[in-house]
């Protein structure tokens, strides 16, 4: 009976200092979140090139706008697109003109809907799917989400900084014409359908000015990534 006793007690004692000690280990062990870094601005303005440089400093960038293109050449997105809007879409290679497609959506509240609807999820479940991956990725600093319309499909609540790019309006639509993707024209009645800039940029913790090149683009980038790291 005594010997059960000391037994018990050996095994008691036994868990209590093993216990505390492998929860300490667990502790340790556990990964820091990687601040998440949203991206705002007009067309145009400048969002992926400050991206790009956020990505020299070890930062993960999700593409929205590389994952929505990739997905319409995939199948069965591919196939509704064409069913919906025409084989007039298809190129010389058989692939989606995504010019040919946005002069088609931006001119029709419906067909812009309808698109919306079929794209966005996919596109969404993708980038919470690559953000899961980069969370466990020691290599990454921090993710930045380059998507044009995160904050109108709610996501800008899913950041943990807000960056807002500023540029001139007239030095975006340069940029606009000179992509070769849309006019001036196309371009304001593309931004009729999103939250207006003004909103983007209250909600936005930092701005970074791209009105003067390259150069200075970077050197704001490298202040303000120290700080955004720091600070989550």
């Amino acid at each position: 009976m005594y010997r059960l006793k000391s037994d018990l007690l050996a095994s008691l004692f036994c868990r209590l200092t093993v216990w505390p000690l492998a929860v300490k280990l667990c502790v340790v062990k556990k990964q820091r979140k990687k601040p998440i870094i949203g991206i705002l601005g007009g067309i145009g303005s400048g969002k992926s090139t400050v991206a790009g440089e956020f990505a020299r400093f070890g930062c993960a960038v999700i593409d929205a706008d590389k994952i929505a293109h990739n997905l319409l050449q995939e199948p069965p997105i591919k196939d509704k697109v064409v069913s919906l809007f025409g084989a007039g879409l298809l190129d010389t290679n058989g692939n989606i003109d995504r010019q040919r497609l946005g002069e088609i959506v931006f001119s029709n509240m419906e067909k812009l809907s309808l698109l919306t609807d079929m794209i966005h999820p996919p596109v969404l479940d993708r980038t919470a799917l690559l953000i899961e991956q980069f969370q466990h990725d020691d290599s990454v600093k921090a993710i930045v989400l380059d998507m044009p319309l995160l904050m109108e499909v709610g996501w800008d609540k899913r950041c943990d900084t807000l960056i807002f790019v500023e540029c001139d309006r007239q030095k975006r639509v340069q940029r606009a014409k000179k992509s070769g993707i849309f006019n001036e024209n196309q371009l304001k009645f593309r931004e009729n359908f999103q939250i207006s800039l003004d909103k983007k940029r209250n909600i936005a913790e930092n701005t970074i000015d791209n009105n003067s090149g390259l150069m200075a683009l970077a050197r704001q980038v490298s202040e303000l990534f120290p700080k955004v790291v720091r600070s989550n």
